[in-house]
């Protein structure tokens, strides 16, 4: 595995600090936010966090960011799916 070093605000690292090791802090923000980009599939972050595919989506999904990404044109079509399935 590679390692990145970054110079961080005292009071940025005096945060994280109260919060216990800011390492695993910080690789858990990168993987989140290039999961929220969708630069990383939810298998692959869950894996890169340690934690199983399912755990992870409830978690992301626990801090706002949706598993199901879709435009207002793609649920008006699902939509129209679903009632016709209803009809039939």
């Amino acid at each position: 595995m590679s390692e990145v070093t970054c110079a961080l605000p005292l009071e940025l690292m005096a945060l994280l600090r109260e919060l216990g090791e800011p390492a695993p802090m910080v690789k858990e923000c990168v993987v989140i936010e290039l999961y929220r980009r969708g630069l990383l599939s939810s298998g692959k972050a869950a894996a890169l966090l340690g934690m199983n595919r399912v755990a992870f989506i409830h978690y992301t999904g626990r801090l706002g960011i949706p598993f199901v990404r879709m435009t207002g044109d793609e649920w008006e079509e699902e939509a129209r799916h679903v009632q016709e399935l209803d009809r039939s």
